[in-house]
């Protein structure tokens, strides 16, 4: 999250803020950072995540409502207000106590990668999610070539992660049990690099 950071305001001082915002912000413990806008690709593979994972929802007939990237999640542990990409409940929505407006219990979360976020998505962003008691799988996509990082939790406190590579495969999601074709997630990207590993 490289955006730069306004003064120490409270929670009620923040979300006051987002009502009338024109661009949102994410909150931590008194600090907010305003989101820079995200890239062509950047939208439009989380247009395609959301609309893969919400039609295998619908398939499956789940009782799980797929979140979007307007939605505002709380996460009390660390005072938190976050922006996922796109994320998934199943179940009842639980709704804050500090904002009737943020939802508190996503199973699965996915975040699309950018150079100036990747690093905070895989490291301070998903401790901050595994303090959730719902959270259970975390989606990470990168925006630039075709490779996405599914991490999920095995067991009380053990996460596991599979990497995938190439168009011509598919992610499966164990909250969901179901798979997506990585051509489902990047069928509108643009300009996509090959991965030379």
């Amino acid at each position: 999250m490289g955006e730069p950071k306004l003064a120490y305001q409270t929670i009620e001082e923040y979300l006051a803020q987002e009502e009338i915002a024109e661009f949102k912000s994410e909150y931590e413990d008194g600090s907010i950072r305003a989101m820079s806008g995200g890239s062509i690709n950047h939208g439009l593979i989380g247009g395609s995540v959301y609309n893969a994972i919400r039609n295998q929802i619908d398939a499956k007939g789940l009782q799980c409502l797929p979140m979007n990237s307007d939605i505002r999640l709380f996460i009390d542990s660390a005072s938190s207000f976050v922006y996922p990409d796109m994320s998934v409940v199943c179940g009842d929505v639980e709704v804050s106590e500090e904002d009737k407006n943020a939802y508190t219990n996503p199973i699965l979360v996915v975040e699309v990668l950018s150079k100036s976020t990747g690093s905070y998505d895989r490291g301070d962003k998903f401790h901050k999610y595994c303090s959730l008691p719902s959270f259970k799988e975390y989606v990470l996509i990168d925006q630039y070539k075709p490779v996405v990082d599914v991490l999920y939790k095995e067991g009380s406190d053990y996460w596991k992660m599979v990497t995938t590579i190439g168009l011509d495969k598919s992610i499966y999601l164990h909250t969901l049990d179901t798979h997506i074709s990585m051509q489902d997630i990047y069928q509108n990207a643009r300009e996509l690099q090959e991965p030379n590993f």
